[in-house]
Parts: structure tokens; C-alpha cells; sequence
């Protein structure tokens, strides 16, 4: 049986229902013809021009991203810019490209499900519910107890080995001990108060501003700031296996392959 863009489409919509994006995002098929044959897949975070060569070399012409390649609206499609660049790339190899963002953030085995497990956490609940309560299991960030209490210099080791971030930074006072923390993978730092209201010691996330910092610190409330990138891409392998496996479910021999990708931003030595 063939197998079309248009069941990648209803396999993502299994996995991370486009739904559950937020109302500023864009999700979904955003280059491509979704009655158009897939071949083999390949999932990255980021869109760059880079992903070529790996579609080339895979024979794919389906790639999944996180951040979506088209977010902001176009008033022109100049291909010296690197979002016009990507898409005419896209369109000239006949590949097409699909966003799956916020709404992997929110479902289950998302984005921070990913991250909260790597924190070797218990009884996982979202820190902000998705407003659908029949899936009381969906929404932003997670929050969960630690499969026993641990010192904040055991919760950075732990984060270092989850992320392998290649950096970490950290506001408010460290707490005595850490029974309780709350995450959001990406740029999620608004949720810091809601973090410490639903009783975590420590808030997980990335992008923290400078006055939720300066909250921190006088609040007394402990946030690391593990970085957008390494707090994100843990769950591109998951999410890999995760279509792998529907696929397969459908008797279909098609590759998902994870593209290695590294962060952008580097530490000046």
C-alpha cells in the first residue's frame, strides 16, 4: 500500500493533535500537496538549509520539524532570506514540509513528558491543563516528584546528563532539597510563578528574561535555565520512534530517520 502526506498528517494528528497548538502558532502541512506519495521521513528541530543533504542521501522527501519553517506571515517570498530560502529549496526538490510544535509541547509524550521523564520524575501532570478536561493528561509543561528527594547539585547533574546542555544558568535560591520540580522545554519562562504556586522546588525551561530572573531572586523561587535547544531536543528521537512505530502499524516499510543537529548558539572558550 502507498503511503500518502496526508496519513503522515493523520499519524502526527494521533501523536500531538494539531489542536493542542497555541492560537499564535502554525502547525501542520506548511509546503506540499497532501495527496502527493511519501517516501522516507526525516525529523529535526530546527528547519535549515542543511536538512537537504540528509533528505537526499535518505531519499526522503517529508520533513518534520519542531520550529515551524513558516510562522510568520509572508508578504513576499524572497529566496535571499532564509525562511524564503528554506521553502524554495523545499519546492524545488519536491519535498514537503511539515511543523509540529506547540502541539508536541502539549501532548502526551511531548517535548516536556520527554524531559520530565529524563528528570526521572513521578506522577507527571501537565502545569497547565489543556482546557479540553476529558485529557486531563495534555497541556503545557509538566510537573512531577522526584523519585526521591535530591540536593540541587544532584539536580544539575541530572539536567546536564537529561540535556547534555552545554551550559546552564539559574536564578532565586537554591532550596535545602528538591522533592518537587516543574518543567517546559523551549522558552517558557511566563510559567514560573504558575511553577512554584503548584508547589515545585525548581522550574525547569529555557529563555528565562531577565525580570522573571530578578522575580526569582526575590521570590526566593529556584529556576535553571537549560537552554531552548537542549531542552527540546531530547524529544526529536521519541518522536521519531513514535511515527516509526505507526507507520509499521500500517504494514508500510517507509523509513523515519532523526537528523542530528546541533545547538545554535556555542560558548565562546
Amino acid at each position: 500500500m502507498a503511503l500518502f502526506i496526508q496519513d503522515i498528517i493523520d499519524i502526527l494528528q494521533q501523536i500531538a493533535p494539531f489542536e493542542l497548538a497555541e492560537s499564535w502558532d502554525n502547525v501542520g502541512l506548511l509546503a506540499g500537496n497532501p495527496t502527493a506519495r511519501a517516501h522516507s521521513l526525516l525529523v529535526a528541530l530546527d528547519p535549515v538549509s542543511s536538512l537537504f543533504n540528509e533528505a537526499e542521501f535518505r531519499k526522503a522527501n517529508v520533513i518534520i520539524t519542531h520550529h515551524p519553517a513558516l510562522f510568520h506571515p509572508l508578504k513576499a517570498l524572497r529566496t535571499d532570506k532564509p525562511t524564503g530560502s528554506f521553502l524554495a529549496g523545499a519546492m524545488q526538490r519536491n519535498i514537503h514540509v511539515i511543523g509540529c510544535h506547540t502541539n508536541l509541547d502539549s501532548a502526551v509524550g511531548g517535548v516536556s513528558d520527554v524531559l520530565a521523564e529524563r528528570m526521572d520524575l513521578r506522577n507527571i501532570a501537565p502545569l497547565v491543563p489543556a482546557e479540553d478536561t476529558d485529557r486531563c493528561s495534555r497541556g503545557l509543561g509538566r510537573i512531577g516528584e522526584c523519585a526521591r528527594p535530591m540536593s540541587p547539585a544532584e539536580c544539575v547533574q541530572q539536567l546536564r546528563k537529561a540535556c547534555q546542555a552545554p551550559w546552564l544558568l539559574e536564578a532565586g535560591t537554591r532550596p535545602d532539597q528538591v522533592k518537587k520540580i516543574a518543567v517546559c522545554g523551549g522558552s517558557c519562562s511566563e510559567l514560573a510563578e504558575t511553577a512554584m504556586l503548584a508547589g515545585a522546588d525548581l522550574y525547569i525551561t529555557a529563555e528565562v528574561k531577565h525580570s522573571i530572573a530578578r522575580w526569582a531572586e526575590e521570590t526566593g523561587f529556584w529556576i535553571i535555565d537549560g537552554g531552548h535547544f537542549a531542552t527540546e531536543y531530547p524529544a526529536i528521537l521519541p518522536l521519531r520512534e513514535r511515527l516509526q512505530q505507526e507507520i509499521e502499524k500500517r504494514n508500510e516499510e517507509h523509513r523515519v530517520y532523526a537528523v542530528r543537529q546541533r545547538p545554535p548558539l556555542t560558548i565562546i572558550e
